[in-house]
């Protein structure tokens, strides 16, 4: 997976990307935006609940957060977890 393609590709369909790097076990839980959010694993293993569903990501899998939605992810991995995501301009 080549980042910069991630980004321009992404930034085509008006979306921004970070990288975001958690160490094993990290959970962020419950969160809820007002804008779409596009999250795809780059290293590691994930755990990403939205409303309710559970997805487990492989690498270079996009998943879609849609706007409004309850989600979660978790570093279910033994090792650090590095993943891109953006958020859809507004």
């Amino acid at each position: 997976m080549d980042r910069k393609s991630v980004e321009k590709g992404w930034a085509a369909r008006g979306f921004s990307c970070d990288l975001w790097v958690d160490p094993p076990g990290q959970c962020w839980e419950d969160f809820v935006h007002r804008t779409d959010e596009l999250l795809m694993l780059v290293e590691g293993a994930l755990e990403v609940e939205i409303d309710g569903r559970v997805h487990r990501p492989q690498i270079g899998e996009e998943l879609l957060i849609p706007a409004g939605a309850h989600h979660s992810v978790r570093n279910t991995g033994s090792v650090t977890a590095r993943w891109l995501y953006g958020y859809k301009a507004t």
